[in-house]
């Protein structure tokens, strides 16, 4: 047994140990790709990543001020028209303000009502009395004093009581100039530079209301184009941000018609000429060849933000942006990739 057992171990042993690293070596299959790749379309030809998006280009809906939001309007997939509400925002604290500013109008008015109105019927039957009374004192006055002039033997008079009888006729004389002075400004109503005070303090009371409805005003968010929504990511109770955000609240365009952004390589760039055929493929189905129509190309280079992926792609780069327009109708959503083939047949 031990002569020759310990070999024919020895032996299963290893011809187990061969047939166990057979079994874990990897088995290189030839598999049929599940769509067949893009191929070449024209004889000299630039390749670009395109990208779908809205005629008008993708907006993306923001706030002018943060808040909470109360209520939501659209949802994605939804055709708005212009002016459109798409969400608003709380706005209890400017109603309470907006409340306040009316009612301070409403008096700024009322005040200049009663300015302009001055002055009232009932305020001109007691000034005239006055007017009358005053120059019936007049008159007595005068009459005093008639008399005691008219005596001859001048040493029965005092010259005091001469003096006063004298003075009481103008004073009352005063009196009566008071008395018209004062009818005449009933009856000439409001001074005008306070009826322009007036009038000021409520152009500035109305400027105030009007400035509360205006900061009430942008905290609706309204549709800036007519456009479909194509995301909307702001819901009723969460506190939405302002200003440029990473996840835009909304985004929404045009997309009667799509238009494609090709990112050339700024390498291909100079082969690219205005006015060129394009085609386009959606990813993953290559067999399919969409007319591209050549609209403009925007001048600026930039570094590139598009990538598709590939392990072997360049991100250290600057493309070129050319836009192209897609066929209405085409099986294309916004967002979607496209694979775009330029006719560059004349360039050198």
């Amino acid at each position: 047994m031990i002569k020759y057992g310990l070999p024919v171990f020895a032996a299963l042993t290893l011809t187990f140990a061969i047939l166990k690293i057979t079994a874990s070596q990897p088995v290189n299959a030839k598999l049929t790709p599940p769509a067949a790749p893009p191929s070449a379309v024209y004889a000299n030809q630039v390749g670009a990543v395109g990208l779908a998006e809205a005629e008008s280009e993708n907006i993306a809906i923001s706030l002018p001020v943060p808040g909470l939001v109360t209520r939501v309007d659209v949802k994605a997939g939804d055709q708005v028209r212009k002016g459109a509400r798409l969400f608003s925002l709380d706005d209890r604290d400017l109603r309470a303000e907006l409340a306040l500013r009316q009612s301070s109008l409403a008096l700024a008015e009322t005040k200049l009502e009663k300015l302009a109105m001055s002055p009232r019927p009932e305020d001109l039957p007691p000034a005239e009395a006055k007017v009358r009374e005053s120059e019936q004192l007049y008159q007595d006055a005068a009459v005093q004093l008639n008399l005691i002039e008219s005596v001859r033997d001048k040493r029965a008079i005092r010259d005091e009581d001469l003096q006063r009888r004298g003075l009481a006729v103008k004073a009352a004389e005063a009196r009566v100039d008071a008395a018209k002075a004062e009818l005449a400004r009933l009856r000439a109503g409001t001074w005008k530079p306070d009826l322009d005070i007036a009038r000021a303090e409520v152009q500035e009371a109305r400027r105030q209301v009007e400035r509360v409805e205006a900061d009430l005003a942008r905290l609706v968010v309204m549709a800036p184009i007519a456009g479909e929504i194509l995301q909307c990511k702001v819901h009723a109770g969460e506190y939405a941000q302002a200003g440029p955000l990473a996840q835009p609240l909304i985004l929404m365009g045009g997309t009667e018609r799509l238009n494609v952004r090709a990112e050339i390589d700024e390498q291909d760039a100079w082969r690219v000429k205005a006015g060129a055929t394009a085609t386009g493929s959606v990813r993953g189905h290559g067999g399919e060849r969409l007319a591209l129509r050549f609209v403009r190309v925007e001048p600026y280079v930039i570094p590139k933000r598009n990538l598709t992926g590939d392990s072997t792609e360049r991100v250290d780069t600057r493309v070129l942006q050319v836009i192209f327009a897609l066929d209405a109708g085409a099986r294309v959503y916004a967002g979607q990739q496209l694979d775009v083939f330029i006719d560059a047949g004349g360039a050198k």
